[in-house]
């Protein structure tokens, strides 16, 4: 096996299943030396028999072995050839595997392979989804039962395509390597080169003829599958959060079946807020509970329970508005643990509408009930203004060149070219 040689297939050469036993490879490996031994050929015949009883012995020192076994069943014979001494058991890969590994393989020149086409990754694609949640079904965790459909390998054919003992075709159109490029335009007088599977091999290389056909798969290699499947999602799981079903997408018999993948997307609610571990809301507080306290329900809990306050907790104290309540341990869950986050509770005061204290003397029961205002300020002379009872204090300043105003910015780079042009 000298050089990097994509069609390489270490099983193929020794005649046996990826599925076979160590015993079985062994039993392969004495067969096929012992009729590719370069003694039992004549002088003309012996040196093909050398090469083929090289191949024979060099497969048979990486199937043998379970670590390189494996090795070649991840990273194919790209784990041996190069910048690893052509020794059984290298571990390094070129740069092109390394890219191969991260969907970047192009093939490029200098860098052997496929003569300017990518190579075939050596593990499927992931099948990624969205998965929308309720911040109650995050808070208390959930499992989600469906079916999944996918491609399988053909168990009647052994994802070969074909009837046992036919040999595929190596198809001419991509050399028997899958891919092929083509020209695609993207502008007018504009082209660029693309990979694309064969269509002629549906990117397999190879192809059986009508005949020679699995009559299961059709000559697919592969046939479509519905397996149950159950995604849990545990109690505190966040927005952003990976799920992965490990080896769960499409199958391919060349590849390591991808991951179905969920990725969690937390739906927005109506009353609790959420960062990290903990969850803030805003409770209702009418004037008088304010001033004189209350005891009830303030919010429903996102499994249901009513969450109660007694107000006040030490005698005389009021609430003011924007004050901030904090309940520890009703926050969150916090994953693969006991504890969980705060629950941040701003008060809302809700005062009377206007008008409310005009009529039934109530106006002077306030005022009689209320501490009682600072002596007035006295002044020589004195104003009465009209006042806009709406305005907003983001119009401070605005429109001015003060600085201070914030409404008008100045660009650092802008200020300081400026600067420099005036010391010139």
């Amino acid at each position: 096996m000298d050089g990097a040689s994509e069609d390489v297939d270490l099983y193929e050469i020794l005649g046996v299943s990826r599925s076979s036993s160590k015993a079985e490879i062994k039993k392969a490996y004495h067969k096929a030396a012992l009729s590719s031994h370069p003694d039992k050929f004549p002088d003309d015949e012996r040196p093909e028999a050398e090469v083929k009883f090289k191949a024979v012995s060099q497969a048979y020192d990486i199937l043998k072995e379970d670590d390189s076994r494996h090795l070649y069943d991840t990273h194919g014979m790209a784990a041996f050839e190069k910048g690893s001494g052509g020794g059984a058991g290298g571990a390094e890969m070129d740069m092109e595997d390394i890219l191969n590994m991260f969907g970047m393989g192009g093939g490029m020149p200098g860098m052997g392979g496929m003569g300017g086409v990518p190579r075939r990754p050596r593990r499927g694609e992931d099948d990624v989804n969205e998965q929308e949640l309720t911040l109650e079904e995050l808070y208390k965790g959930k499992a989600i039962k469906f079916n999944n459909t996918k491609n399988v390998v053909c168990s009647h054919c052994k994802g070969s395509g074909g009837k046992e003992k036919v040999q595929p075709k190596k198809c001419g159109t991509c050399d028997g390597k899958g891919l092929v490029q083509r020209l695609v335009q993207v502008g007018p007088g504009l082209v660029s080169p693309t990979t694309a599977n064969c269509t002629t091999c549906h990117g397999n290389g190879k192809f059986f003829k009508d005949k020679d056909r699995c009559k299961r798969c059709k000559g697919a290699r592969v046939v479509s599958q519905k397996k149950p499947l159950e995604l849990y999602i545990p109690p505190g799981s966040r927005e952003g959060e990976r799920i992965v079903l490990a080896g769960e997408a499409d199958q391919h018999p060349d590849q390591e079946p991808g991951d179905i993948i969920f990725q969690i997307k937390e739906k927005p609610h109506a009353v609790f807020s959420r960062i990290g571990a903990d969850l803030s809301a805003t409770i209702d507080v009418t004037l008088a509970e304010a001033l004189t306290g209350f005891d009830r329900i303030v919010v429903k809990h996102l499994d249901g329970r009513g969450i109660s306050l007694r107000h006040p907790q030490a005698t005389g104290a009021i609430l003011r508005p924007g004050q901030v309540l904090r309940l520890s341990g009703e926050g969150m869950p916090v994953k693969r643990s006991d504890s969980r986050g705060g629950l941040y509770l701003q008060v809302d005061i809700k005062f009377p509408e206007d008008g409310y204290f005009n009529s039934g003397g109530k106006s002077q029961k306030i005022q009689e009930l209320l501490p009682k205002p600072n002596a007035p300020m006295k002044a020589d002379e004195v104003d009465d203004v009209e006042y806009e009872p709406d305005a907003d204090i983001d119009d401070f300043g605005a429109g001015s060149d003060d600085p201070r105003g914030g409404a008008e910015w100045e660009d650092e780079d802008e200020a300081g070219e400026t600067a420099q042009c005036q010391q010139q």
